[in-house]
């Protein structure tokens, strides 16, 4: 990917992506044998940098077994005075063991709803999630998989293997290895991402390893000192320091979290990585970068630990995460807003829309108000109401204090749940008892792509491949009937396959046209 000085500034996830199948992107991968070993950098005894090391005493992904030694925790950083600058060898030295590298590979289809122009002019590009395959000029459609490498940074949180990344640095991985600091590696199993928050929890076969001390982001405060550790574009155990530079904010895309700014330069290959404060307890996970050029230009973000812990509990409880949903179109309110509302100043979410049967509707909430609080915490701005709901879970209750026809109110919310992949995805033809496969990926519709596709039933198709593919399904098509048998569930399309059609009809709506594809199955 190319930038030049007058391309709009953009907000980038951080992992490094090796395209190899002929895709062209400029990113840098370095090799281990670009590697930089961080120690050697602040000096110090080699000797007791060694015995310092906590080894696992499970095998390492080349085979050599590595004796277990008892994991001794380390003495905690004393607290800082006002104004105190950090012990930030020491931070490195006590911390710097338990960030790990994650290495990705696998296959990944192009986005089919995103478009190159556009992407290249938006200051809030998401950098590396579903880079591969968009074409200058023209709109991507579904095109083959496109095998492709990443890396990225994580960190370990019990000494048995448990590890936290960034969803989008193991999105669509099929193998996952992790590299510790004494540059052995782990095949990981992925327990869970949750792409709403951008979080995902490994493990790895390991015992005894050396675990980061986990902090308060809630405590945290705009001008605190923090230190970030990872790979950046590769080059192992790298440190950067800074200072928060603002706390809560709402980017485009990730509205949920509430990020951290801070100017500690991060780029691709940070994903993942450990946000220190400044006594070495970690207090986030860098993300993020707004940037002109892809790499760091000052400005990055990074998850709060409170959330990643909060979602990975989650996921190693049930393997997803579940996310409160309101139901509700806000917009900011502004100076004459206020005024023609009747409020003292330019605060809360305007209320533009209410969905039919959502939470929101059911607790009486109507267009026109305004939310000003969710359980007694304020919303400043739009952007902090979909943090507050999205954070919490489905089913609970929360009181909303709306400001309507000049007076305030209160109103007793019962939270809907955000649908899941798990909950919503699964492969028609996925089994041999099905019959053949037709390659699609199918989900229900919610009621609002019913009212945009203008149906009353049907199935969203996700992705495609196979058969599917081969005969021209694209992904967002609607799969109204397959051999003119009208589909409501993923049942109704296996009933049809069960008969072993050599050849099925799909009736599909596209882009408002409504048309039969025949999908050879022989």
């Amino acid at each position: 990917m190319s930038s030049n000085s007058k391309q709009a500034g953009r907000v980038s996830t951080l992992s490094t992506v090796v395209i190899t199948a002929g895709v062209t992107a400029a990113v840098v991968a370095a090799g281990s044998a670009g590697a930089i070993d961080f120690k050697s950098l602040f000096g110090g005894d080699k000797s007791q940098q060694q015995s310092s090391q906590q080894v696992a005493s499970a095998s390492p992904v080349n085979g050599g077994a590595v004796a277990g030694a008892a994991m001794v925790p380390a003495a905690p950083i004393a607290p800082l005075p006002p104004g105190a600058v950090p012990d930030y060898r020491a931070i490195v030295k006590q911390a710097g063991p338990a960030v790990v590298g994650v290495t990705v590979a696998g296959e990944r289809k192009p986005d089919a709803d995103e478009e190159s122009a556009d992407i290249e002019n938006d200051p809030f590009f998401q950098f590396f999630r579903g880079m591969p395959g968009m074409q200058r000029g023209q709109r991507a459609r579904p095109q083959a998989k496109v095998p492709f490498k990443g890396l990225g940074s994580g960190f370990v949180i019990s000494a048995d293997g448990l590890i936290l990344t960034n969803a989008h640095v193991v999105r669509d991985a099929k193998d996952v290895t992790v590299k510790l600091s004494d540059h052995r590696e782990y095949k990981a199993k992925v327990l869970g991402a949750d792409p709403v928050t951008d979080i995902a929890v490994l493990r790895i076969e390991a015992k005894n390893l050396p675990v980061v001390r986990l902090g308060n982001s809630d405590e945290l405060e705009v001008g605190d000192r923090v230190l970030a550790i990872g790979a950046p574009y590769g080059l192992e155990q790298t440190a950067t320091q800074g200072i928060v530079s603002a706390k809560g904010r709402s980017l485009p895309n990730d509205a949920v979290v509430p990020f951290i700014q801070t100017d500690a330069a991060v780029n691709p290959g940070n994903s993942g990585g450990p946000l220190f404060d400044g006594v070495g307890s970690v207090v986030g996970i860098n993300a993020q970068i707004y940037s002109q050029s892809g790499g760091f230009q000052g400005v990055s973000f990074a998850i709060p630990i409170n959330v990643a812990l909060k979602v990975k509990d989650q996921i190693v409880a049930t393997g997803e995460a579940r996310h409160g949903r309101l139901g509700v179109s806000v917009q900011e309110v502004n100076q004459a807003l206020a005024e023609s509302f009747g409020m003292g100043k330019p605060e809360g979410a305007l209320v533009a829309k209410v969905e039919k049967g959502s939470a929101a509707a059911k607790a009486g909430v109507q267009a026109g108000d305004v939310i000003t609080a969710v359980d007694g915490r304020p919303v400043r701005e739009s952007g902090a109401l979909p943090s507050l709901i999205g954070l919490a879970a489905p089913g609970d209750k929360v009181a909303l204090t709306v400001w309507r026809e000049g007076k305030q109110h209160t109103l007793d919310a019962k939270l809907d749940g955000v649908p899941t992949e798990r909950g919503l995805q699964a492969k028609a033809g996925s089994g041999e008892a099905d019959g053949p496969q037709l390659g699609l990926a199918l989900r229900d519709l919610n009621k609002a792509e019913k009212r945009e596709a203008g149906v009353a039933q049907g199935l969203l198709i996700e992705d495609t491949e196979g058969a599917a593919a081969r005969a021209g399904i694209q992904a967002g098509d609607v799969l109204l009937a397959v051999n003119g048998r009208p589909v409501q569930t993923l049942d109704d399309v296996r009933a049809v396959l069960k008969q072993h059609p050599k050849q099925v009809a799909l009736l599909v709506k596209r882009d408002g046209d409504t048309l039969f594809v025949p999908v050879p199955l022989g």
